[in-house]
């Protein structure tokens, strides 16, 4: 397990610190509790070389409410969900404001109805909440992304 110095992150609090893993370039939170009204803040830094990278909210990786996809390969930001392991229809933003090796930071509210992401820039992407999740428990973010800090208020 890391610590809150390892995480570098604001106001962590202790029961977000376990269960905690980190793999290789993801990460994954098993215990968020991630409701209606919440949002979430989650900066860091953009790989220079990547593809691009993911941030979940879900109750697991195969169930998953919002899935924030920046494609730097394609220009474009893909939201999703999953159920069940199956992914369901993409939707797609071309707005994309920053780029590869840049620090950034994304505002995620969880509203009863959507999720709604405020980019770096203002311009802001909503992705239904297809499923009619009312808690989040499971967070991953995946690919060229190392995480700064996050908090969730």
């Amino acid at each position: 397990m890391q610590s809150v110095s390892e995480l570098n992150c604001w106001c962590l609090p202790a029961w977000l610190l376990c269960p905690l893993r980190k793999i290789p370039g993801n990460m994954e939170i098993l215990n968020l509790d991630m409701k209606p009204g919440n949002t979430l803040k989650v900066k860091g830094k953009i790989s220079p070389d990547t593809v691009g990278f993911s941030i979940n909210l879900g109750c697991s990786s195969r169930d998953l409410a919002f899935h924030f996809n920046p494609r730097f390969n394609e220009s474009v930001i893909v939201c999703n969900s999953k159920c069940s392991n199956a992914w369901q229809t993409e939707h797609r933003d071309s707005h994309l404001p920053f780029f590869r090796g840049c620090t950034v930071k994304f505002l995620i509210e969880m509203l009863s109805d959507k999720f709604r992401v405020k980019l770096p820039d203002g311009h802001e992407v909503h992705f239904p909440n297809r499923h009619g999740y009312r808690k989040i428990t499971f967070m991953s973010i995946m690919g060229g992304f190392k995480m700064i800090s996050f908090k969730l208020s």
